[in-house]
């Protein structure tokens, strides 16, 4: 008679992570909508800087009047690509505005120190300067019930190190949520307010005045980008408050969930800027992180960014 012995099974001992958070492992990147006709570029070079997000244009003079025929295949590369960057171009600010000017009207943000004119923004950094937006990602302007369509910057100082600058594919961010945030988070709504992103460097008597002009705005959660059709995380740490109708406790733990996925390196590119680049980005697709990293020396940028539509 054979006597067969059966081991017992394998057991493992209990063990977690926490589940809110950013998960490790492979990632779906999807650059384009899911259609989208993929087409060469006739007019300029496209130089990628990352899987998904961001390129470098060559053969591109921004300081000439775009034609109808350029302007049309660089707003394709923008809505492709999201972020542009243009090496050596060293615009005047009247040059840097007609640019930005083909694609809508000019912005103004009074909480902000200007340039050359109103629609002129001037960061100035290095040694006693004010620190600003530096530091944390963040979606420009989304306390406005219409947040900037784009943003056009160059750098006219930049340090001898650091004073780089990332982006982060939001898009790609939702495409890799789990299913079931994905669920919770479509269709959801939340409240954006300018006090936390501009208290960070402001006291209340510089911002005070700005409350009734600027009041709490509530914005999709996931907006549809009006031209690609892509879901797009659209919260951010600089100035999303609260989810509605989520208790305060519920609301800020999916908020932190929401804001850590701009972090994931796989969605991302960083530029290292020279002077006289310029980068058009997105700002329906992304968020940005300008990184202070350069201690007392100089790093002076301007923007002017484009007015954009209310998201949905």
């Amino acid at each position: 008679m054979t006597v067969t012995s059966t081991a017992p099974a394998a057991v493992l001992r209990t063990a977690r992570i926490p589940g809110d958070g950013i998960y490790e492992g492979p990632r779906v990147l999807r650059r384009l909508p899911a259609g989208w006709e993929e087409r060469p570029y006739e007019l300029f070079e496209v130089v990628p800087q990352a899987r998904t997000i961001g390129a470098e244009i060559r053969g591109v003079d921004l300081a000439r009047p775009l034609t109808p025929a350029l302007r049309a295949e660089l707003d394709r590369a923008l809505l492709e690509w999201k972020v542009l960057f243009f090496r050596a171009q060293h615009l005047t600010s009247g040059r840097q505005r007609a640019f930005a000017r083909n694609w809508g009207e000019l912005e103004t943000n009074p909480l902000l120190a200007t340039g050359a004119g109103a629609d002129v923004v001037r960061f100035a950094k290095g040694g006693d300067a004010t620190p600003t937006f530096e530091n944390v990602w963040h979606t420009d302007v989304t306390f406005r019930e219409r947040p900037a369509l784009g943003a056009v910057l160059q750098l006219r100082e930049v340090p001898p190190s650091g004073g780089d600058t990332l982006w982060a594919d939001m898009a790609a961010a939702y495409d890799n949520l789990p299913r079931e945030v994905r669920e919770r988070v479509d269709g959801a709504r939340a409240v954006h307010d300018f006090i936390p992103g501009f208290a960070r460097f402001y006291g209340p008597e510089r911002l005070a005045p700005f409350q009734e002009v600027f009041p709490p705005v509530e914005h999709p959660v996931v907006r549809v980008h009006p031209a690609t059709g892509r879901r797009t995380l659209f919260v951010n740490a600089s100035f999303t408050t609260r989810i509605t109708g989520l208790d305060r406790d519920e609301s800020d733990r999916l908020l932190r969930l929401l804001f850590q996925q701009a972090h994931v390196p796989e969605y991302q590119v960083r530029f290292r800027w020279q002077p006289g680049d310029v980068a058009f980005w997105d700002n329906r697709a992304t968020q940005h992180y300008a990184v202070n990293d350069y201690g007392s020396h100089r790093r002076v940028a301007e923007r002017v960014a484009v007015v954009g539509d209310r998201p949905f």
